[in-house]
């Protein structure tokens, strides 16, 4: 494939809601680059949200028109000598970017990427579409494991909190509580317990885990700690986060940012999903032709009893 014949289908934010399908010419890859064909990509209901309608803080990279995604999985067709992968490979791709003076924040959500081999993780090919969720289960992971002590309340019962409630137990610990106000999304928990949080009296958690990007839920969460505790935030805020001190000050609040997940994170998701202690079934609830994607991207942010939907890019690339 010659460099004037490397273009892909992909997914553009002109700008805030402006959603196109558009033709993109891209970057020739370097020895040390794959170019991989996407079969799916997942929607993110958190940053791409905050990207589609502009309300996303400012963040490295920024800027519009721009191709969102970091939930792709695809194969190698074609791997350069110094890339590390070999064609044919099934991969899961975090992102890419690619597409000349279109900004890849983050690049994934296209028929075809050229990403540096480094970046790509091999995953096994029964897998299949559930490969769009290697992203959300490393950050579910990311998030366990540096903490001291395991979860025992998770807020939030969307995709990120089941895996959560999921990757808890999958690594040992006791199941979680799971916090969900939305009776829509209270359904589908596998082996620990969903609560509406005016239902529970506890307030010894030692550690909580909230990733329901809601800024004002920190001090509700502070009253339910124990002493010395520790709060997790592991989902995309975008108002600034306060809290009153007394109520910190007497429990000795410890608070972290779960920030991105790391390749080692990945690496024992993997592990997990191949030894059976971990299960993505019953989380991807929609699915969508690439090229219906605008209206996708619009089920994906409204429609409440969409967990994760996800984009068919097969056959794009002709």
């Amino acid at each position: 494939m010659t460099a004037a014949e490397l273009t892909a289908r992909a997914v553009v934010l002109q700008e805030p809601r402006q959603l196109a399908l558009r033709e993109l010419a891209l970057t020739p890859p370097t020895v040390a680059d794959c170019v991989v064909d996407i079969a799916y990509s997942g929607i993110s209901t958190g940053t791409e949200r905050l990207l589609w309608d502009g309300r996303m803080p400012p963040f490295p990279g920024m800027g519009y028109p721009l191709v969102p995604g970091y939930e792709s999985v695809g194969v190698v067709v074609d791997a350069g000598a110094d890339s590390g992968r070999r064609s044919g490979e099934q991969v899961f791709v975090p992102g890419a970017r690619c597409y000349g003076e279109v900004h890849g924040l983050f690049g994934g959500a296209a028929s075809r990427v050229v990403v540096p081999g480094a970046r790509l993780l091999p995953v096994p090919d029964g897998l299949g579409e559930q490969g769009v969720l290697l992203a959300l289960a490393a950050t579910a992971q990311h998030a366990v494991a540096g903490s001291a002590r395991m979860p025992e309340l998770i807020v939030g019962h969307g995709v990120l909190g089941r895996l959560l409630a999921r990757v808890v137990v999958a690594n040992g610990g006791e199941p979680p509580v799971v916090w969900e106000t939305n009776p829509t999304r209270a359904d589908g928990a596998m082996g620990y317990s969903v609560i509406d949080p005016a239902r529970d009296q506890r307030r010894d958690y030692n550690t909580i885990v909230d990733v329901s990007g809601d800024a004002t839920l920190l001090d509700s969460l502070i009253g339910r700690l124990a002493r010395g505790g520790e709060i997790v935030l592991a989902g995309f805020y975008e108002a600034p986060i306060s809290f009153d001190f007394p109520p910190a000050f007497m429990r000795e609040l410890h608070l972290r940012v779960a920030a991105e997940f790391k390749e080692p994170d990945l690496v024992a998701v993997l592990d997990a999903l191949a030894t059976g202690r971990l299960s993505c079934d019953g989380l991807i609830t929609h699915r969508s032709p690439a090229a219906d994607a605008a209206t996708a991207y619009e089920t994906a942010f409204n429609d409440p009893a969409c967990l994760k939907m996800i984009l068919d890019w097969r056959g794009a690339n002709g």
